[in-house]
Order: structure tokens, then C-alpha cells, then sequence
């Protein structure tokens, strides 16, 4: 029995919105500890580099408030007017996984709910130690949710949603890379000081990878490693050849059962065999940001041939 299109697409986006709360949560939390608990505080620069990731930069400046800590973590966090905050992610996740409540598990839908409910009684995200709790939490929640997919009878339902995870993932991975690659060390700061040791851990951290660089190099902390490990390591599930993977097997599965094969799955294929050659050294000296602008806006493609593929639209 095929899946109606609209409970596809719900299925598909909840998988995207709730990988987008998770994503926002560890980017704040990290951002926090660069700000307030490394050896140099990175302020106003770290949080422009954080709104510039979500691609919210223009929206926050045209708040007119202070790049600060506190009004950034509010308005990446818990603020309701901003589309791209962590409780807006978190509601439009709720509201489509209440669209295919019946595909779901009770424990899925309860992960779902509860992180709804702890956001949408908040006013501010308080001191550097609230925020920290208050990510922490969502992260918590959205692992829960993780987890009871995983542990969800293997049908389309479960394929849709680690397919818009899959993609959302890849989309954040590649920005975070393009952003903090280019704006990470402040002018003047030595390349392998304090500064610059912090900010590339901070960007393992977002991606819950420092023990997982720890494991695979043997070296010391590296840039070059550092997006080695992000753009051609499958053994991090949060790196872009992970994401390739994944978003090929998935489709490959929906097209197994539901007979709907088509743009994207040539479109993801062809990624992935082109993520095989890819070899990190070649990407730099090419051209870093050119490179992830180009898998940025393939990713955007996919998206639209995946909707198109299962007439989402």
C-alpha cells in the first residue's frame, strides 16, 4: 500500500525540523563554551559566526540588537517571531508529527511533545550555565527521539524520516564548515594558539566528534583535519560522506517499496560516487568554499527532486 504524499512529506519534515532543533541546540552550546569558557572569550565574533551558520545574520540585524550572548542564544533559542529558532524547529516538528501521529510510537511522539513543552513555557535562556542546561535538554530529547526511530518497525515511515534527517544534516554540516573555516581566527591571533585551538574544537563539539578526531589522528589538532574528518569520514555519522550514505541507502529502500524512483535517486548516486573520490587535500588547495557552496546548493536540489520524486508537491 503506497503512502499518501502529504504523509510522506510530514514524515520528511519532521525528520529535517527536528535534526535542525538538535543542530541550533549544539551550535549554542558550543558557542556558549567558546564565548564564556575557553582560555580567550571569542564574544561578539563567535555569535555573529553562529547567526551567520543558520543563516540568520540579516534577520538579527535587522532586530537592531547587540550580538551578545544573551540576544543571540534568546533569538536562536526562544524566539517565537524568528522562523529558524530552536522552539519554532521544535513546533513545526510537533505539528507534523501530530499530522502522522498514527505512524509514530508512543515513545516517539512523547520525545516530540516533551521538547515542545520545555520550550514553549520559556521567556529567556537565562546566563551562560541556563543556556547550557536548556540545549542540553533539547538535545537530550531530540536523542530520544533519535533512538525511538531507530527502534521503530523498519517501513517507510521510519526511511522518510532518516531521509529528511539525512539531508538536513548534510545541509549543516557543509554551512558550519563554509562559516567557521572562514571566520574562525580573529586578525592578529596566531594560527595553532589558544584562540585557534579553541575555535576548531568548537567546531567538533557542534558535531559531537572530539573523541572521534581523538580516535582517528594521531596528530595533534589540525584544520585540515579537522575537515578531513567532516567532509570524507563515514565513520562520523554527522559527517557529509556519512549523510551522502545515508540519504543513498533510504532512498533506495522508499524505491524498493514504493515503486518511486527517479531524479533523486540519479541525483544522490552520482553524489555519492563522486564523495568516494573526494579526497580533502585536492578540496582545499581547489578551493574550500567553492567546493561546499557547490554540495550546498546540490543539496538544495536533492531536496526539490525528493519532493518532486514523491510528489510532495
Amino acid at each position: 500500500m503506497l503512502m499518501l504524499s502529504r504523509t510522506a512529506a510530514s514524515l520528511y519534515w519532521l525528520g529535517r525540523y527536528v535534526e535542525r532543533a538538535d543542530f541550533i541546540a549544539r551550535l549554542v552550546e558550543a558557542t556558549v563554551r567558546l564565548d564564556a569558557l575557553s582560555a580567550t572569550p571569542a564574544g561578539e565574533a563567535a555569535w555573529e559566526s553562529a547567526l551567520r551558520v543558520t543563516y540568520t545574520d540579516e534577520a538579527f540585524a535587522a532586530s537592531g540588537a547587540r550580538a551578545d550572548q544573551t540576544n543571540v542564544a534568546r533569538f536562536l533559542t526562544i524566539d517565537t517571531g524568528h522562523p529558524g529558532s530552536i522552539v519554532q524547529c521544535l513546533d513545526m516538528a510537533r505539528n507534523n508529527a501530530r499530522a502522522v501521529r498514527t505512524a509514530l510510537t508512543r515513545e516517539a511522539w512523547t520525545a516530540i511533545n516533551r521538547a515542545w513543552l520545555l520550550f514553549n513555557s520559556r521567556m529567556r535562556p537565562g546566563n551562560a550555565m541556563a543556556t547550557l542546561n536548556l540545549v542540553e535538554a533539547v538535545k537530550a530529547e531530540t536523542r530520544g527521539f533519535e533512538g525511538a526511530i531507530l527502534r521503530m518497525m523498519r517501513n517507510e515511515a521510519v526511511w522518510f524520516i532518516r531521509l529528511g534527517s539525512a539531508v538536513e544534516r548534510a545541509d549543516n554540516t557543509a554551512r558550519l564548515i563554509d562559516v567557521k573555516y572562514h571566520l574562525l581566527l580573529p586578525e592578529g591571533a596566531p594560527v595553532g594558539g589558544i584562540v585557534d585551538r579553541d575555535q576548531w574544537t568548537t567546531i567538533l563539539q557542534t558535531v559531537s566528534a572530539v573523541t572521534a578526531y581523538r580516535w582517528l589522528y594521531s596528530e595533534g589538532l589540525e584544520p585540515r583535519l579537522v575537515i578531513d574528518l567532516l567532509l570524507t569520514r563515514p565513520e562520523l555519522p554527522r559527517s557529509l560522506a556519512a549523510c551522502v550514505e545515508e540519504t543513498v541507502e533510504m532512498l533506495g529502500l522508499l524505491g524498493k517499496r514504493t515503486g518511486l524512483q527517479g531524479g533523486a535517486d540519479r541525483m544522490a548516486r552520482a553524489r555519492l560516487a563522486r564523495m568516494h573520490k573526494t579526497r580533502t587535500p585536492e578540496v582545499i588547495v581547489g578551493g574550500l568554499h567553492e567546493w561546499l557552496s557547490a554540495f550546498i546548493a546540490e543539496n538544495l536540489a536533492l531536496d526539490r527532486a525528493i519532493a518532486q520524486q514523491f510528489r510532495f508537491i
